[in-house]
């Protein structure tokens, strides 16, 4: 089962460049190992030491944030398109 990752321009350094990846995952989780996997050091950019998101990082499965889902437990199926959306915004 295969889905689309589209990578944010901030984290294309990390990606060579890439502009979006392809996991095969059934989890939020497990795209992240995913992306980690072809990635290295990914995964520190968009997740906290706990492995959940970290707060300026939004992700969306489909149009839909994570958040309102089931977090990093949410499902994901083949053909899903998950965009990762750092927040635009500074402060604390």
């Amino acid at each position: 089962m295969s889905a689309t990752v589209r990578i944010p321009t901030p984290l294309r350094k990390v990606t060579n460049g890439e502009d979006k990846a392809s996991v095969d995952a059934g989890t939020m989780v497990e795209v992240v190992e995913s992306l980690e996997e072809q990635f290295p050091g990914l995964k520190a950019r968009i997740c906290d030491d706990d492995g959940e998101l970290r707060s300026f990082v939004n992700v969306y499965v489909n149009g839909e944030d994570i958040r309102f889902l089931d977090g990093m437990g949410s499902a994901i199926s083949s053909g899903d398109e998950i965009s990762i959306v750092p927040a635009v915004a500074g402060g604390s």
